[in-house]
């Protein structure tokens, strides 16, 4: 996935924001970024140190990036302190190993472990990568519920007009959601050549056109529309520029109303824009950790609020189980969201950001990072796989104990 515009960095310009604004006067996170401000045009390709300065400042100067904020609420959903869980393992190991600079569990409405790394801590925001894909989705749910989109089947050119002739003439809402177009993408983070890689860097042939329409609209297809599962960061954001255009407003605006502020959230949080003032919705929302446990929270409700329901009846359950196939066993892809047989399903982000969400045990692990070992390192992936198993065995063995 590619998270954010790529920017021109370098000494000069920490020197000049610092002289400016003093450098005492700023906040730990931006003195952070400036004392490592990469010399690179591309953070998939940023030093480990970059990267632990940056995922906690990508919203801090405004000279690297352009933002919308998204207000917290007035009245912020509770998080009351539950009892430690006994029999996990070795948290300060798993930290370590993930780099972590959060995790957070809440059980049952309860608080159970938050802790921090990295010289991160509760007050701070961190980037969430490809966890807003599945922000997304339930903006798509609410945008069906409000009437601005009439069916998951009405095709992406019914709401860009600017797609028509393309390869997405034959793609509907459905089928944008579950990565299942058809049209040729490469989402290879360790090449310079991807589509992932690229896309942001794409000047549009005509004025008035998004550069990402412009990008999307020249791909082939390679497969016919919903036969093929393709993860794709590119159609994510077409997701989104489908959104803001169905609803007329920015989605910032659309998640501060529809879920932000209904969800009780406690922070404010911020939504990095491309290069032609669009929030990138296949990533960069900067938040509390805490406020993506309460995501996680409000999807568990039903993606509800003081009983009234943001997403059409029904809607959510679809988007929270298999629609997609993804060639692993156990697993597959609903819409923007990892599913599990289990009838679990998570949110996940590139370096280790991840909402994951168990309705039977009332489980939510919301977790930030930054993997070692790059973008989507397996080894690193495969243990968090492996630390939620264990969450859920120590819950289940509460259960048992109790009965």
């Amino acid at each position: 996935m590619k998270p954010i515009p790529k920017i021109a960095l370098g000494t000069l310009l920490a020197l000049a924001v610092a002289g400016t604004l003093g450098w005492f006067s700023l906040d730990k996170e931006t003195r952070g970024l400036l004392k490592t401000v990469p010399t690179n045009r591309d953070l998939l390709f940023w030093t480990v140190p970059q990267r632990d300065a940056a995922f906690r400042a990508l919203d801090r100067i405004s000279l690297l990036a352009k933002w919308r904020v998204v207000e917290a609420s007035g009245t912020p959903r509770p998080l009351p302190a539950g009892a430690p869980i006994k029999t996990l393992p070795d948290i300060d190991a798993y930290m370590a190993d993930q780099r972590s600079s959060a995790l957070l569990i809440v059980h049952d409405g309860k608080l159970r472990l938050e802790r921090y790394g990295l010289g991160f801590d509760a007050d701070g925001r961190w980037t969430s990568f490809s966890v807003a894909k599945s922000f997304t989705s339930t903006l798509v749910g609410a945008a069906i519920a409000d009437g601005h989109i009439k069916s998951m089947d009405d095709k992406v050119s019914t709401y860009i007009p600017q797609m028509k002739g393309s390869a997405y003439d034959d793609v509907s809402v459905r089928q944008l959601l579950t990565m299942t177009s058809g049209v040729r993408w490469n989402e290879n983070y360790s090449d310079p050549n991807s589509d992932v890689a690229q896309f942001n860097n794409h000047k549009p042939e005509e004025p008035g056109v998004d550069a990402l329409v412009s990008y999307l609209r020249k791909l082939p297809r390679e497969a016919p529309a919903g036969e093929r599962w393709l993860y794709s960061t590119g159609e994510t954001n077409l997701v989104g520029i489908l959104l803001s255009q169905a609803t007329g407003k920015p989605l910032s605006q659309y998640l501060e109303e529809k879920i932000w502020k209904p969800a009780g959230m406690e922070q404010k949080a911020t939504w990095i824009l491309n290069k032609t003032g669009q929030e990138i919705s296949g990533c960069c929302i900067q938040a509390a950790t805490r406020d993506y446990a309460r995501f996680g929270m409000f999807i568990l409700d039903g993606a509800a609020a003081g009983g009234k329901p943001t997403v059409p009846e029904g809607w959510l359950k679809q988007a929270t189980s298999k629609r997609a196939d993804i060639g692993q066993p156990g697993r597959g892809y609903g819409y923007q969201w990892w599913t599990y047989d289990d009838g679990s399903f998570a949110a996940r982000g590139i370096f280790g950001q991840g909402i994951f969400i168990d309705p039977a045990r009332k489980l939510v692990i919301a977790s930030n990072a930054n993997w070692a070992g790059g973008a989507s390192d397996p080894k690193t992936s495969q243990a968090r796989e492996v630390f939620y198993k264990a969450v859920q065995k120590a819950l289940d063995d509460e259960a048992r104990q109790r009965k």
